[in-house]
């Protein structure tokens, strides 16, 4: 059973080395960027030709948010198309899909746990464009898993928490916002959450949500980073109105992951048990990123 990993440079794509690696999984494929190049359709085929997968994990997306409002063609290119392009390839070599996709979908306008069968009303180009190759892989391939994440973070590339043990080692206080609600996922377990579900062998295709268990602020997910890492720094709450940004951020997304742990058994753990983790492994002196 071949795996082949799309966007594998990217965080999650990382993440999946890395557990790949402790499972001592040989059967895995991550081709760079230049071969794995999702906008380019005939490339697609000689590398699927090449690597006859079974199973194709689609990590690489187009994911700066606020840029994204500006650079429109080239979010719907990578977001839609190129998820078009891979499940056209997966169609047409008999592989399954697992696609991820974002909490962006939602417009985070309810309280209450988010469902993969709730209203999709995205509020941003972002979101418009993830939900546009949800759509794009549903009507192409049935063989599909689309699981859907929030708030990622690891110690690979560039996130929310690394970007505050940065910026808590350089300033004596920040400035967080308070009022926007939702779960974070760390990395780790998304791409072992994925494996899993390979491993698991039961074709229950469709939309899933996977997110670390619990809800919290991003005030409160900072002052959890600094508090885990033992920095001295003062943060400060932000209202949404008082931070404006290009693009529009749901005040409210937490998800339901009920369906995801009763179809595959997955076992999901506490957001700040797996931060707890992540922030350790940071601090190994070391780690190199």
């Amino acid at each position: 059973m071949k795996i082949l990993v799309l966007g594998a440079s990217g965080q999650l794509g990382s993440c999946l080395k890395k557990i790949a690696g402790e499972r001592n999984l040989m059967d895995i494929s991550f081709p760079s960027e230049q071969d794995g190049n999702i906008l380019d359709p005939s490339l697609l085929d000689k590398l699927f030709a090449n690597e006859r997968p079974s199973f194709v994990i689609n990590c690489a997306a187009y994911t700066a948010v606020d840029k994204a409002e500006e650079e429109i063609d080239i979010c719907r290119k990578v977001n839609r198309d190129g998820a078009a392009n891979i499940a056209e390839a997966c169609k047409k070599y008999g592989a399954t899909l697992v696609h991820i996709s974002t909490d962006f979908v939602f417009k985070g306008d309810v309280t209450g746990l988010l469902k993969e069968t709730d209203q999709t009303e995205p509020e941003n180009v972002y979101g418009l464009t993830k939900l546009e190759g949800e759509t794009a892989i549903s009507e192409l391939l049935p063989e599909h898993f689309i699981i859907r994440t929030s708030w990622l973070y690891s110690e690979f590339g560039n996130n929310f928490v690394k970007t505050m043990l940065r910026l808590g080692a350089e300033r004596d206080q920040i400035g967080v916002i308070v009022d926007q609600v939702g779960s974070p996922t760390y990395a780790v377990d998304l791409a072992a959450a994925i494996l899993d579900i390979i491993d698991f062998g039961d074709q229950q295709y469709g939309i899933y949500h996977y997110s670390n268990e619990g809800v919290t602020s991003w005030y409160d997910f900072a002052k959890a980073v600094f508090d885990i890492s033992g920095t001295e720094v003062k943060v400060n709450p932000v209202k949404t109105s008082e931070y404006i940004t290009k693009a529009v951020r749901p005040a409210y997304s937490v998800m339901d992951k009920s369906k995801i742990k009763q179809n595959f058994g997955i076992q999901i753990p506490y957001w700040r048990d797996s931060l707890i983790v992540c922030v350790e492994r940071l601090q190994v002196p070391t780690f190199k990123n």
